[in-house]
Protein backbone atom coordinates (compact mmCIF):
# COMPACT_ATOMS: atom_id res chain seq x y z
CA UNK A 1 0.00 0.00 0.00
CA UNK A 2 2.97 2.35 0.86
CA UNK A 3 4.77 0.93 -2.32
CA UNK A 4 1.72 1.54 -4.17
CA UNK A 5 1.68 5.27 -2.64
CA UNK A 6 4.80 6.50 -3.40
CA UNK A 7 4.28 5.55 -6.96
CA UNK A 8 1.45 7.22 -7.22
CA UNK A 9 2.22 10.41 -5.94
CA UNK A 10 5.61 10.16 -7.39
CA UNK A 11 7.73 11.66 -4.81
CA UNK A 12 11.52 10.27 -3.35
CA UNK A 13 11.84 7.07 -1.74
CA UNK A 14 14.03 9.37 1.11
CA UNK A 15 11.15 11.75 1.45
CA UNK A 16 9.11 9.11 2.05
CA UNK A 17 10.94 7.14 4.70
CA UNK A 18 11.48 10.40 6.50
CA UNK A 19 7.26 10.98 6.26
CA UNK A 20 6.60 7.37 7.37
CA UNK A 21 9.53 7.97 10.66
CA UNK A 22 7.29 11.17 11.30
CA UNK A 23 4.38 9.21 11.59
CA UNK A 24 5.30 6.64 13.54
CA UNK A 25 7.08 8.53 15.96
CA UNK A 26 4.06 10.10 16.62
CA UNK A 27 1.87 7.08 17.02
CA UNK A 28 4.41 6.01 19.89
CA UNK A 29 4.43 9.16 21.43
CA UNK A 30 0.76 8.99 21.42
CA UNK A 31 0.78 5.47 22.64
CA UNK A 32 3.30 6.62 25.28
CA UNK A 33 1.20 9.03 26.57
CA UNK A 34 -1.71 7.17 26.75
CA UNK A 35 -3.98 9.49 24.24
CA UNK A 36 -4.07 6.12 21.48
CA UNK A 37 -6.30 3.14 22.61
CA UNK A 38 -5.54 -0.11 21.12
CA UNK A 39 -8.45 0.16 18.35
CA UNK A 40 -7.33 3.79 16.87
CA UNK A 41 -4.28 2.58 16.81
CA UNK A 42 -5.42 -0.43 14.35
CA UNK A 43 -7.29 1.78 12.08
CA UNK A 44 -4.61 4.22 11.90
CA UNK A 45 -2.14 1.42 11.07
CA UNK A 46 -4.65 0.15 8.99
CA UNK A 47 -4.88 3.29 6.59
CA UNK A 48 -0.91 3.45 6.84
CA UNK A 49 -0.43 5.21 3.40
CA UNK A 50 -3.23 8.15 4.06
CA UNK A 51 -1.22 8.59 7.59
CA UNK A 52 2.43 8.89 5.77
CA UNK A 53 1.16 11.14 3.24
CA UNK A 54 -0.64 13.48 5.93
CA UNK A 55 3.18 13.48 7.63
CA UNK A 56 4.39 13.92 4.05
CA UNK A 57 2.40 17.82 3.74
CA UNK A 58 3.57 18.36 6.87
CA UNK A 59 7.00 18.10 5.92
CA UNK A 60 6.58 20.81 2.84
CA UNK A 61 3.73 23.02 4.66
CA UNK A 62 4.64 26.32 3.92
CA UNK A 63 5.18 28.07 7.59
CA UNK A 64 4.88 32.02 6.17
CA UNK A 65 1.31 32.29 5.03
CA UNK A 66 -1.40 35.37 4.39
CA UNK A 67 -2.84 36.46 7.91
CA UNK A 68 -5.25 39.05 8.41
CA UNK A 69 -3.99 42.46 10.19
CA UNK A 70 -6.35 43.03 12.77
CA UNK A 71 -3.81 45.12 15.43
CA UNK A 72 -4.30 48.40 13.96
CA UNK A 73 -1.02 48.97 12.96
CA UNK A 74 0.26 49.49 9.82
CA UNK A 75 3.80 48.96 9.60
CA UNK A 76 3.60 45.93 12.03
CA UNK A 77 7.05 43.88 12.85
CA UNK A 78 5.39 40.68 13.53
CA UNK A 79 3.46 40.64 10.59
CA UNK A 80 6.06 41.13 7.84
CA UNK A 81 6.30 45.50 8.22
CA UNK A 82 5.12 46.40 5.24
CA UNK A 83 3.08 44.98 2.69
CA UNK A 84 5.14 45.18 -1.02
CA UNK A 85 3.70 47.38 -3.69
CA UNK A 86 1.70 45.11 -6.68
CA UNK A 87 3.95 46.84 -8.73
CA UNK A 88 7.07 45.81 -7.17
CA UNK A 89 5.72 42.29 -6.44
CA UNK A 90 5.16 41.44 -10.01
CA UNK A 91 8.75 42.70 -11.18
CA UNK A 92 10.40 41.05 -8.60
CA UNK A 93 7.88 37.70 -9.44
CA UNK A 94 8.37 38.15 -13.21
CA UNK A 95 11.92 39.52 -13.83
CA UNK A 96 13.31 36.79 -11.12
CA UNK A 97 12.15 34.00 -13.51
CA UNK A 98 14.24 35.00 -15.96
CA UNK A 99 17.76 36.18 -17.04
CA UNK A 100 18.14 39.27 -16.59
CA UNK A 101 21.09 42.43 -16.48
CA UNK A 102 21.80 42.14 -13.11
CA UNK A 103 25.70 43.20 -13.24
CA UNK A 104 25.76 43.50 -16.71
CA UNK A 105 25.80 46.72 -18.55
CA UNK A 106 23.84 46.73 -21.54
CA UNK A 107 25.36 49.31 -23.43
CA UNK A 108 28.83 48.42 -23.80
CA UNK A 109 28.94 44.83 -22.82
CA UNK A 110 30.94 45.63 -19.79
CA UNK A 111 30.31 43.96 -16.25
CA UNK A 112 27.45 46.49 -14.81
CA UNK A 113 26.24 47.90 -11.12
CA UNK A 114 23.50 45.83 -9.90
CA UNK A 115 21.77 48.46 -7.82
CA UNK A 116 22.37 51.39 -10.37
CA UNK A 117 18.22 51.62 -11.57
CA UNK A 118 17.95 52.18 -7.69
CA UNK A 119 20.48 54.60 -7.54
CA UNK A 120 18.86 56.45 -10.78
CA UNK A 121 15.55 56.47 -8.76
CA UNK A 122 16.88 57.78 -5.42
CA UNK A 123 18.24 60.52 -6.96
CA UNK A 124 15.23 61.69 -8.68
CA UNK A 125 14.05 61.96 -5.27
CA UNK A 126 17.09 63.14 -3.83
CA UNK A 127 18.75 64.92 -5.90
CA UNK A 128 22.74 65.36 -5.81
CA UNK A 129 23.21 62.24 -3.48
CA UNK A 130 25.25 59.34 -3.61
CA UNK A 131 23.35 56.33 -2.50
CA UNK A 132 24.13 52.47 -1.62
CA UNK A 133 21.62 50.20 -0.55
CA UNK A 134 22.30 46.94 1.50
CA UNK A 135 19.69 44.24 3.57
CA UNK A 136 18.60 46.17 5.89
CA UNK A 137 19.06 49.20 8.15
CA UNK A 138 21.74 47.29 11.21
CA UNK A 139 23.96 46.42 7.87
CA UNK A 140 23.42 50.00 6.86
CA UNK A 141 24.58 51.40 9.93
CA UNK A 142 27.35 48.35 10.74
CA UNK A 143 28.85 49.09 7.01
CA UNK A 144 28.93 53.17 7.07
CA UNK A 145 30.69 52.72 10.76
CA UNK A 146 33.12 49.65 9.68
CA UNK A 147 34.04 52.36 6.78
CA UNK A 148 34.63 55.40 8.77
CA UNK A 149 35.42 54.55 12.10
CA UNK A 150 37.01 50.85 12.06
CA UNK A 151 39.07 51.24 15.08
CA UNK A 152 38.29 55.18 16.20
CA UNK A 153 36.17 56.72 18.35
CA UNK A 154 32.07 56.81 17.18
CA UNK A 155 30.59 59.60 19.98
CA UNK A 156 26.96 59.04 20.59
CA UNK A 157 24.29 60.64 23.14
CA UNK A 158 23.94 58.62 26.00
CA UNK A 159 20.22 59.13 25.25
CA UNK A 160 20.20 57.59 21.73
CA UNK A 161 21.69 54.39 22.59
CA UNK A 162 18.62 52.50 21.98
CA UNK A 163 17.22 48.82 21.60
CA UNK A 164 15.37 48.58 18.11
CA UNK A 165 14.06 45.23 18.61
CA UNK A 166 14.54 41.48 19.32
CA UNK A 167 17.20 42.46 21.91
CA UNK A 168 18.96 44.20 19.01
CA UNK A 169 21.14 46.88 20.55
CA UNK A 170 23.00 50.22 18.71
CA UNK A 171 26.14 49.34 21.18
CA UNK A 172 26.19 45.73 19.78
CA UNK A 173 26.35 47.22 16.11
CA UNK A 174 29.06 49.28 16.77
CA UNK A 175 31.10 47.12 18.55
CA UNK A 176 30.64 44.44 15.21
CA UNK A 177 31.67 47.59 12.96
CA UNK A 178 34.75 47.61 15.11
CA UNK A 179 34.52 51.07 16.32
CA UNK A 180 35.09 52.31 19.64
CA UNK A 181 32.23 53.49 21.47
CA UNK A 182 32.03 57.38 23.04
CA UNK A 183 28.80 58.05 25.46
CA UNK A 184 28.57 61.88 25.54
CA UNK A 185 25.50 63.62 27.93
CA UNK A 186 22.96 61.98 30.05
CA UNK A 187 20.03 60.06 29.16
CA UNK A 188 17.43 62.83 29.15
CA UNK A 189 19.88 65.71 28.05
CA UNK A 190 22.83 66.33 25.52
CA UNK A 191 24.16 69.07 23.98
CA UNK A 192 25.71 70.40 20.78
CA UNK A 193 28.90 70.98 23.35
CA UNK A 194 28.57 67.27 24.66
CA UNK A 195 29.84 66.18 21.17
CA UNK A 196 32.47 69.23 20.72
CA UNK A 197 34.31 68.73 23.95
CA UNK A 198 34.81 65.06 23.16
CA UNK A 199 36.14 65.74 19.88
CA UNK A 200 39.66 64.63 19.40
CA UNK A 201 42.46 62.40 17.37
CA UNK A 202 40.69 59.23 18.10
CA UNK A 203 37.11 60.30 16.43
CA UNK A 204 36.03 58.42 13.39
CA UNK A 205 32.18 60.25 13.15
CA UNK A 206 29.91 61.70 15.22
CA UNK A 207 26.19 59.50 15.37
CA UNK A 208 22.77 60.47 15.83
CA UNK A 209 19.98 57.67 16.15
CA UNK A 210 16.36 58.96 15.66
CA UNK A 211 13.64 57.50 18.45
CA UNK A 212 11.29 56.60 16.43
CA UNK A 213 9.11 54.92 19.01
CA UNK A 214 10.95 55.70 21.66
CA UNK A 215 10.55 59.25 23.77
CA UNK A 216 12.38 60.55 26.56
CA UNK A 217 9.71 63.31 27.47
CA UNK A 218 10.07 66.29 30.54
CA UNK A 219 13.28 67.38 31.48
CA UNK A 220 14.54 66.72 28.22
CA UNK A 221 17.06 68.15 25.70
CA UNK A 222 19.18 66.96 22.38
CA UNK A 223 21.75 68.31 19.89
CA UNK A 224 20.25 69.36 16.55
CA UNK A 225 21.35 67.92 13.56
CA UNK A 226 22.09 70.97 12.15
CA UNK A 227 24.73 71.43 15.23
CA UNK A 228 25.91 68.30 14.56
CA UNK A 229 26.87 68.65 10.72
CA UNK A 230 28.01 72.04 11.64
CA UNK A 231 30.49 70.72 14.19
CA UNK A 232 31.84 68.20 11.99
CA UNK A 233 32.60 70.43 9.25
CA UNK A 234 34.40 72.49 11.32
CA UNK A 235 36.57 69.61 12.70
CA UNK A 236 36.62 67.43 9.54
CA UNK A 237 34.41 64.65 11.34
CA UNK A 238 31.72 62.85 9.21
CA UNK A 239 28.02 63.31 10.65
CA UNK A 240 25.85 60.33 10.36
CA UNK A 241 22.32 59.95 11.40
CA UNK A 242 20.31 56.42 12.03
CA UNK A 243 16.55 57.48 10.65
CA UNK A 244 15.50 54.01 10.94
CA UNK A 245 12.04 54.23 9.71
CA UNK A 246 12.70 56.85 6.81
CA UNK A 247 10.41 58.02 4.98
CA UNK A 248 10.27 60.01 1.90
CA UNK A 249 6.50 61.47 2.34
CA UNK A 250 5.54 64.13 4.28
CA UNK A 251 3.58 62.33 7.49
CA UNK A 252 2.02 65.54 8.39
CA UNK A 253 -0.31 65.46 5.55
CA UNK A 254 -1.80 62.09 7.97
CA UNK A 255 -1.39 63.93 10.93
CA UNK A 256 2.05 62.68 12.18
CA UNK A 257 4.44 65.45 12.73
CA UNK A 258 7.51 63.34 14.70
CA UNK A 259 9.01 61.62 11.74
CA UNK A 260 11.32 63.71 9.27
CA UNK A 261 11.93 62.50 6.10
CA UNK A 262 14.85 61.85 4.34
CA UNK A 263 15.31 64.50 2.10
CA UNK A 264 14.60 67.06 5.51
CA UNK A 265 17.36 65.09 7.46
CA UNK A 266 20.11 65.48 4.63
CA UNK A 267 19.39 69.37 3.85
CA UNK A 268 20.77 69.64 7.46
CA UNK A 269 23.97 69.28 6.39
CA UNK A 270 24.40 65.33 7.70
CA UNK A 271 27.06 63.66 5.55
CA UNK A 272 25.32 59.88 5.78
CA UNK A 273 21.41 59.01 5.98
CA UNK A 274 21.10 55.17 6.80
CA UNK A 275 17.63 54.13 6.90
CA UNK A 276 14.85 51.37 6.12
CA UNK A 277 12.98 50.36 2.89
CA UNK A 278 10.36 48.33 4.61
CA UNK A 279 9.00 50.47 6.98
CA UNK A 280 7.29 53.76 6.27
CA UNK A 281 9.05 53.63 2.80
CA UNK A 282 6.70 50.62 2.19
CA UNK A 283 8.87 48.61 -0.06
CA UNK A 284 10.99 45.23 0.59
CA UNK A 285 13.53 45.12 3.17
CA UNK A 286 16.29 47.05 2.59
CA UNK A 287 18.89 49.43 4.55
CA UNK A 288 19.88 52.85 2.51
CA UNK A 289 22.74 54.78 2.82
CA UNK A 290 22.59 57.87 1.11
CA UNK A 291 23.97 61.51 1.15
CA UNK A 292 27.65 62.54 -0.03
CA UNK A 293 28.81 61.18 -2.47
CA UNK A 294 32.51 61.18 -2.05
CA UNK A 295 31.61 59.29 1.95
CA UNK A 296 28.62 56.30 -0.40
CA UNK A 297 31.53 55.94 -2.73
CA UNK A 298 34.00 55.08 0.38
CA UNK A 299 31.23 53.26 1.84
CA UNK A 300 30.68 51.06 -1.99
CA UNK A 301 34.38 50.16 -2.09
CA UNK A 302 34.13 48.52 1.44
CA UNK A 303 34.95 44.45 0.71
CA UNK A 304 32.43 43.89 3.66
CA UNK A 305 29.61 45.28 1.17
CA UNK A 306 29.83 42.26 -1.20
CA UNK A 307 28.55 40.37 2.13
CA UNK A 308 25.62 42.98 2.89
CA UNK A 309 24.26 43.72 -0.87
CA UNK A 310 21.05 42.55 -2.03
CA UNK A 311 20.14 39.87 -3.67
CA UNK A 312 17.79 39.97 -7.54
CA UNK A 313 14.94 39.87 -5.98
CA UNK A 314 14.69 42.41 -3.74
CA UNK A 315 17.02 44.57 -6.13
CA UNK A 316 14.01 44.71 -8.80
CA UNK A 317 11.06 44.99 -6.10
CA UNK A 318 12.80 48.36 -4.88
CA UNK A 319 13.19 49.26 -8.11
CA UNK A 320 9.20 48.94 -8.32
CA UNK A 321 8.63 50.27 -5.14
CA UNK A 322 10.85 53.90 -6.15
CA UNK A 323 9.03 54.20 -9.41
CA UNK A 324 5.49 54.33 -7.68
CA UNK A 325 7.39 57.58 -5.99
CA UNK A 326 8.99 59.49 -8.77
CA UNK A 327 5.28 58.49 -11.03
CA UNK A 328 3.85 60.53 -7.78
CA UNK A 329 0.75 58.14 -7.37
CA UNK A 330 1.88 57.42 -3.68
CA UNK A 331 -1.52 55.51 -3.62
CA UNK A 332 0.19 52.53 -5.30
CA UNK A 333 2.21 51.81 -2.17
CA UNK A 334 -0.53 50.07 0.54
CA UNK A 335 1.40 51.41 3.47
CA UNK A 336 0.93 55.14 2.54
CA UNK A 337 -2.23 54.19 0.90
CA UNK A 338 -3.24 52.95 4.58
CA UNK A 339 -1.81 55.75 6.42
CA UNK A 340 -4.02 58.22 4.05
CA UNK A 341 -7.06 56.27 4.62
CA UNK A 342 -9.96 59.02 6.08
CA UNK A 343 -11.20 58.10 9.73
CA UNK A 344 -14.56 57.60 8.45
CA UNK A 345 -13.60 54.78 5.89
CA UNK A 346 -11.69 53.00 8.74
CA UNK A 347 -14.65 53.31 10.52
CA UNK A 348 -16.86 52.07 8.05
CA UNK A 349 -14.74 49.01 7.36
CA UNK A 350 -14.34 48.70 11.18
CA UNK A 351 -18.48 48.21 11.32
CA UNK A 352 -18.80 45.77 8.02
Amino acid sequence: EVVAWIEEVGCARQFATRAAGIFLEEMRAALLSGELDGETMKTRLDNLAAGIATAAGKLTEPHLRHVINATGIVVHTNLGRSPWPAAAAARAAGLGQRYLNLEFNLEDGGRGQRDKAVESLVNQLLPGTGVVVVNNNAAAVLLVLNTLAEGKEVVVSRGQLVEIGGSFRVPEVMAKSQSILHEVGTTNRTRSRDFEEAIGPQTGALLSVHPSNYRVVGFTEEAELEELAALGRDHGVPVIEDLGSGCLFDLRDVGIHDEPTVAQRLATGVDLVTFSGDKLLGGPQAGFIVGKPDYVARVRSNPLYRALRLDKATTLALEGTLAIYVNGDLDGIPTIRMLRMPIADLESRAKA
